[in-house]
């Protein structure tokens, strides 16, 4: 359902469903996307899963105005089932606090340990 897009058939515009993952962090997350969403024209209804951080849209709208809009609230929505990065892909990388301190060095100015390939490579 997620793939659909506006189609005309014989003059005539059809509805489509829009899933969208979001990661949602409260309930207030919840009005903001409702919120966001209810400026678009064509949107017929808006469900809020917040266990499955699902958003499903069902209108007359094209799904990637329905994403940008949902984006300048959550920026890491995407659409529900795309492809997600594999392991050692983008976005894998681990924050700077969880990485093992051999990849801090001290700066040679300050003596402040800072985050930064060692010389030595």
């Amino acid at each position: 359902m997620g793939d659909m897009q506006i189609v005309l058939t014989r003059g005539k515009i059809e509805a489509q469903y829009v899933e969208m993952k979001v990661p949602l962090y409260s309930y207030g997350c919840e009005k903001k996307i409702k919120k966001a969403l209810s400026n678009l024209k064509g949107i017929h209804s808006v469900q809020v899963d917040y266990q499955q951080q699902k958003v499903t849209v069902w209108g007359i709208c094209n799904r990637d105005d329905v994403l940008a809009a949902v984006r300048k609230k959550r920026r890491a929505a995407r659409f529900w089932g795309a492809d997600e990065p594999g392991p050692g892909g983008a976005g894998t990388r681990r924050p700077w606090w969880t990485r093992p301190s051999s990849t801090w060095r001290r700066s040679p100015r300050t003596g402040v340990r800072r985050l930064g390939r060692s010389s030595s490579l």
